[in-house]
């Protein structure tokens, strides 16, 4: 039996509330950067409703880096996102690489101090 689609993530749309929720930010700081950062446009129902793509999740968790992670301004991270589009990629995925490993370590020492 084969899967319709390879791609086991195939969720298309996030609301405002779950990417607040992945970046560990409030609903009202996703809003305000969408002010600040014209490329982040997500789209919206009739209602208003904000609906993510995996593409704007991926443009708010490189301003989440610059921001909250770097401590940039907004005014310099927007300098950066335009300058410096894909070094501030590889670097937001460095960044997340790095936790994930520093996670899975973690995890790893509580199991051996676990054993002794």
């Amino acid at each position: 039996f084969m899967p319709l689609h390879p791609d086991k993530n195939l969720k298309l749309y996030y609301s405002i509330r779950e990417v607040a929720h992945m970046l560990d930010v409030s609903e009202s700081t996703l809003r305000y950067w969408e002010t600040e950062f014209p490329r982040l446009r997500p789209k919206t129902t009739a209602n208003k409703v904000r609906l993510y793509t995996e593409k704007d999740i991926q443009q708010l968790r490189l301003i989440h880096n610059l921001v909250k992670v770097r401590g940039f301004k907004l005014s310099a991270a927007r300098k950066m996102l335009n300058e410096n589009r894909d070094g501030s990629e590889r670097s937001a995925e460095l960044l997340d690489t790095l936790i994930h490993i520093r996670a899975q370590l973690q995890d790893l020492k509580r199991k051996l101090d676990g054993l002794v």
